[in-house]
């Protein structure tokens, strides 16, 4: 039943090459995290490519993302507050601050 359900429903992709070219990045960012040395730098290298991708998807440009958040930090943001530095957050920030 699953593999003829876009017959019925044009709106569903005959294939998962969206998905996969979509995730694509992801993985090869995974494949060069084992190659960052320890354990520590590995895990560290995948929350950051996380961040990137995630900034990619929802149309955030990274660079500018993680300079705003990496001087927020050092600007000592509260702790209590870290939902405000997560890519959606910095989103919303941008639509409502003006473009000089």
């Amino acid at each position: 039943m699953g593999r003829t359900r876009f017959i019925a429903d044009g709106r569903i992709e005959i294939d998962s090459n969206v998905v996969e070219r979509a995730i694509r990045p992801i993985a090869l960012n995974r494949k060069n995290a084992l190659f960052a040395g320890l354990d520590g730098g590995g895990e560290h290298w995948t929350v950051i490519a996380s961040l990137i991708e995630t900034c990619k998807l929802i149309g955030v440009e990274p660079h500018a993302y993680l300079a705003e958040i990496i001087t927020r930090i050092v600007n000592d943001h509260p702790n209590c507050q870290i939902d405000e530095l997560l890519p959606w957050a910095y989103l919303t920030t941008q639509e409502r601050s003006p473009v000089a």
